[in-house]
């Protein structure tokens, strides 16, 4: 019975002290809270000063130093990818050092409003996996396909597609800058565009590869000719009056002449869209220009600016209310 009674006295003590633990914790944050009320009604008129100055110092940095993404989607032609990223390269550090000479020679007239430039692979495994640039045909490329399969092999495929080495293999690319205030086509794209494409090696393998498709453009067309008369032969040979020929599919010979004269057709108009992007170096797809960039703490200083201010006025008061005390201790150990 003791033994039962000082346990229950014991539980009461422990529940007794976790109560006041409680009591004394929410009793020093509500201490905590009115001395923080007091401090800001004892410095309300610097208080005030703070926060206005910080929302005005802040609204003014937000509107003469607004910055914009933009982003140009291209396309190296001619085995020209390693270049394209050497020339980004090169952009990318004559901006970090401030090289103004250099880029309003290449026709950028405002340099000083370009913060950086890089460039990213728009990451298209498939495409790369059945694109066969040489012939600019969506076959399967089987040696593309196998080098994926061995490099996944040994690691993960994420990582993979995303390596440097492979991704400069892709297909599309993207060129993204940012500059503080607008960018436009001519002032700013245009002149980034001129500086890849002025290259006259790579000019004259443009100019080889397009007077080469236009000479297998004319063979073609000359050798669908050819065709259009043997199957006008055939079907006058045939007593066909139509105007549309009717064959069976016995006929396998016919049918392999029908095929031929299909693929022809087919690989003109393919290399037609060909010349189309082959008129440069550096094909531009398309360009996005003026996303404001809102990352960190752009376009928030009208916000973050009066915050700071305040809790630096409080660090200030409370590390010197620390002093004068340390102070005093002090003073008073050596009485």
């Amino acid at each position: 019975m003791s033994q039962n009674s000082t346990n229950s006295d014991h539980q009461e003590i422990d529940l007794t002290m976790i109560s006041n633990k409680i009591n004394g914790f929410f009793s020093g944050i509500g201490s905590s809270i009115y001395r923080s009320i007091e401090f800001f009604k004892r410095n309300l008129l610097i208080t005030a000063i703070l926060l206005i100055s910080g929302g005005g110092l802040g609204t003014y940095l937000d509107t003469n130093n607004e910055t914009y993404d933009s982003k140009i989607t291209v396309k190296p032609n001619f085995g020209s990818t390693d270049y394209l990223y050497t020339k980004i390269d090169l952009l990318d550090s004559k901006i970090k050092n401030r090289d103004t000479l250099f880029l309003k020679s290449i026709g950028i007239e405002n340099p000083k409003n370009i913060i950086k430039i890089e460039i990213n692979p728009i990451v298209d495994i498939y495409n790369l996996v059945n694109y066969n640039q040489k012939n600019a045909t969506a076959i399967t490329n089987t040696q593309n396909f196998e080098l994926v399969k061995l490099l996944a092999e040994d690691g993960d495929i994420n990582k993979v597609i995303k390596d440097k080495a492979t991704s400069k293999n892709y297909y599309w690319h993207t060129i993204n800058f940012v500059t503080r205030g607008f960018a436009t086509e001519e002032r700013t794209v245009k002149p980034i565009l001129d500086f890849l494409n002025n290259n006259s090696y790579f000019e004259k393998i443009k100019k080889i590869n397009i007077e080469n498709i236009k000479v297998n453009i004319k063979k073609d067309e000359e050798m669908i000719l050819q065709i259009n008369t043997l199957l006008d032969k055939f079907s006058t040979a045939s007593g066909q009056k139509s105007d549309k020929l009717v064959f069976y599919n016995e006929n396998t010979e016919l049918n392999e002449v029908l095929k031929t004269k299909q693929a022809l057709v087919y690989g003109i108009g393919t290399q037609k869209e060909q010349l189309v992007d082959y008129d440069n170096i550096i094909k531009s797809n398309s360009s996005i220009l003026n996303i404001k960039n809102t990352e960190s703490v752009n376009g928030k200083l009208k916000l973050v600016l009066p915050l700071l201010f305040i809790f630096g006025f409080v660090f200030i008061r409370l590390f010197s209310k620390f002093y004068k005390k340390q102070a005093l201790k002090a003073q008073q150990n050596k009485a």
